[in-house]
């Protein structure tokens, strides 16, 4: 029994036809097969070199956990953490995360803001998965007893194509956190890219034909990370006259088998 697991992202067909980088990034770590961490950053399409700061935001996330997993803290992540236990871990790893953003502007000379993204980070066991999210993007997760369900309702802000990023003001405060003490099969992360063809935006529900084929393809893959799957998925045709968009997918199965 243990975590299989893929991330992979894709530049979008409008971000392609104006020259512009993908800025969109996702990665994940696995400690002792039981514990997966993984974090999702969607570069703001205002920001320079929001692509440079999807990217540092990720990796600083996971190093944070790596670190958290190499000391005496590491049997926090044996039981279940409290809402209020998981708001005081991604706090202070939201923290951590700007201070390396303002580091690199310093470093550079840009304004912090020339590196926004919106940021979605999780941490799970077999039994259980604590989650936040700043911005837009969606996590959807299935239990053993539950179907599909979307974690968090995407913060869209009070105006058309606006959110909150990592680097917003108010960024911490409006950071959204749960904790779900069930037994996890299937947890999948993505950027707003996929908003529109996962989630049922009427109601917000996540749109079961999308992700159970996701979900198969973990099972039936003897190693999704070696394989192309998810790499053809994210820039097929079909997908692409869907959403024109950077798209990111982290897609994580507990074998039980």
């Amino acid at each position: 029994m243990n975590w299989k697991a893929v991330a992979d992202f894709a530049i979008g067909t409008s971000h392609q036809n104006q020259g512009i980088p993908c800025q969109d990034y996702g990665d994940y770590l696995i400690f002792d097969d039981e514990i997966i961490v993984g974090a999702v950053a969607d570069g703001a399409g205002s920001a320079k070199h929001s692509n440079v700061g999807s990217k540092l935001v990720v990796e600083t996330v996971l190093k944070c956990f790596s670190d958290i997993n190499e000391s005496p803290q590491k049997e926090a992540f044996s039981q279940p953490l409290s809402k209020e236990e998981a708001e005081k871990v991604f706090a202070k790893i939201m923290n951590q995360v700007i201070t390396e953003l303002q580091k690199q502007a310093d470093e550079e000379d840009y304004s912090v803001n020339d590196l926004a993204c919106t940021l979605l980070v999780f941490v799970a066991t077999p039994d259980w998965i604590a989650a936040m999210q700043i911005g837009d993007g969606f996590i959807v997760i299935r239990s053993q007893e539950s179907e599909y369900k979307l974690l968090f309702k995407p913060d869209k802000g009070e105006f058309i194509n606006e959110t909150t990023f990592i680097t917003s003001t108010n960024a911490v405060k409006d950071m959204q956190v749960e904790v779900i003490s069930e037994k996890q099969e299937f947890i999948c992360v993505s950027t707003d890219g996929l908003e529109k063809v996962a989630i049922r935006l009427s109601d917000w529900e996540p749109f079961s034909p999308f992700f159970k084929p996701l979900e198969e393809y973990l099972h039936e893959s003897v190693d999704p990370k070696e394989d192309k799957y998810l790499t053809e998925f994210l820039n097929s045709e079909r997908l692409n006259s869907r959403t024109d968009d950077d798209k990111t997918l982290l897609l994580c199965l507990f074998d039980r088998e």
